[in-house]
């Protein structure tokens, strides 16, 4: 979503998000309809943009203007856009879609399509078991108002001791718990930053928190992080552009699954915070160590010069469970003040039952995360094997963390890829969605929550979804290379 108005898309933008059209096996018309179909279902187009003037259009993707012509015709009648004369054309989301396409979140489970866009895995098997004890904790709750905000003071407390267990000491005062990591982040940009305000943002990283600064008016400024040392890169974008903040991932960054060690956080930190940017690290992914390689490493606020030049976000969505709303902040105590401040005025108070289960999953985190670390490793190796059988042109570096592998195609066909999925069952998060423009078309995303029947069925199709990219000549091209370790 960054940069595109709701009102109308200007034509050099479209023809950035759409890349070169005349670069596929097919017609540019139908290159053109899938890459619109795409934005449109992943929210970087949101309902109801319109779309700009043919002619215009035409002259920035070098095509015919009869090409955007039969593109904008097929996207009207397949109900990805109306149209009203002397008004323009402009997209929409066919009838029956989702109310929540457009938005990064898994949508309602389809009859036997395989989400592999969002990574989400399943509850814990014991988690319902410690919903049943935090029903009983409710009792003894239910004799108050009800309201605490920024947090129950049993869940504070635990959440600053398992801070204070990795190294960095915490007290319940710099912690605010919120509706989810995501919300953590929301509630870090608005504190600040405001309208206009630059903030750092590593390239490619996770769509929501590109599509939360686009809403809050902040203005991204990608950083090229594999190219570049993030320590190195991160803090010259910070003094070449006067950044306010940066939001960075450094436990198995999503979504290329990179690792900060101690001595790289060491080096950034005080960096960012010389050149004035307040880094926002998100900790979704901190429990997802698989290999145990990375040893044990202090969070980033450990390596902070002063208490309020690091915000930690973290949440339970990812080692516990996504419908589990609960996340944090963790920051100097008067910027968590005000925080909590800013909180009660928009929701007053978390709710009680979510915070009273996410005792208990903390509680029994060891437990929790020996049982997802076991299997996603398994998943993970699974993955690896069944890419390496059915796409072995597709190279990817095995992350030692996180949820998903992050895959190099060889060609920039990823928005070409989702656009022909759902016809082998499929949804994917097209590379580009983790960036700014058309970055990342030669990448893609492939989450290894699934269990492993899933995932071998699921290369299956995504094989099959290549084959009717490629074309059959590519399909018989017995070219292999393997996936980098």
């Amino acid at each position: 979503m960054i940069g595109v108005a709701v009102d109308g898309i200007g034509a050099v933008r479209l023809a950035e998000l759409c890349g070169d059209v005349r670069g596929g096996r097919g017609p540019a018309y139908r290159t053109l309809t899938d890459a619109v179909r795409v934005l449109v279902g992943d929210g970087r187009l949101p309902s109801g943009t319109r779309l700009p003037a043919e002619r215009a259009l035409a002259a920035q993707l070098r095509v015919s203007r009869v090409t955007v012509t039969r593109a904008y015709r097929d996207l009207r009648e397949d109900g990805w856009a109306d149209a009203r004369q002397g008004s323009g054309t402009w997209v929409r989301l066919p009838d029956g879609r989702s109310r929540v396409d457009g938005v990064w979140a898994p949508g309602p489970a389809r009859g036997g399509v395989l989400d592999l866009a969002h990574a989400a895995p399943a509850a814990p098997d014991g988690l319902s078991r410690l919903v049943g004890r935090a029903t009983e904790r409710l009792e003894a709750e239910l004799a108050g108002h009800g309201y605490a905000p920024g947090g129950l003071p049993a869940l504070r407390e635990r959440i600053a001791d398992r801070f204070s267990a990795r190294g960095v000491p915490t007290d319940p005062d710099r912690i605010v718990v919120t509706g989810g990591a995501l919300h953590a982040v929301h509630l870090a940009v608005a504190e600040l930053t405001g309208a206009g305000d630059r903030v750092l943002v590593e390239h490619p990283t996770y769509p929501a928190a590109l599509d939360l600064l686009a809403d809050a008016g902040a203005r991204p400024v990608p950083v090229a992080v594999e190219r570049d040392a993030a320590e190195v890169a991160l803090p010259r974008a910070a003094r070449q552009t006067a950044a306010r903040a940066a939001y960075l991932m450094a436990d198995f960054q999503n979504p290329t699954g990179r690792f900060l060690d101690d001595d790289a956080r060491a080096r950034l930190l005080p960096r960012l915070a010389r050149q004035g940017a307040v880094a926002i690290v998100d900790e979704t992914f901190a429990e997802l160590d698989l290999d145990g390689a990375a040893g044990p490493v202090l969070p980033c606020a450990a390596h902070a010069p002063a208490e309020d030049g690091v915000v930690t976000v973290g949440g339970l969505s990812k080692i516990a469970w996504g419908g589990l709303r609960v996340g944090w902040i963790r920051t100097g105590r008067e910027p968590a003040a005000r925080v909590r401040r800013r909180l009660a005025r928009s929701q007053i108070a978390p709710p009680v039952l979510e915070q009273l289960v996410a005792v208990e999953v903390l509680d029994a985190l060891e437990e929790i995360r020996a049982e997802r670390v076991g299997r996603l490793r398994a998943r993970r190796d699974h993955l690896v094997a069944r890419l390496a059988d059915e796409l072995p042109g597709w190279r990817c570096t095995v992350p030692g963390g996180g949820l998903a592998l992050w895959c190099d195609l060889g060609a920039p066909v990823s928005t070409a890829l989702a656009a022909v999925a759902p016809r082998h069952g499929l949804t994917l998060a097209p590379g580009p969605r983790f960036g700014a423009g058309h970055a990342f078309d030669d990448r893609l995303r492939v989450p290894f929550t699934h269990p492993e029947p899933v995932l071998t069925e699921a290369v299956r199709r995504l094989r099959r979804a290549a084959d009717d990219v490629a074309g059959p000549a590519a399909a018989a091209d017995p070219a292999r290379a393997e996936i980098l370790v």
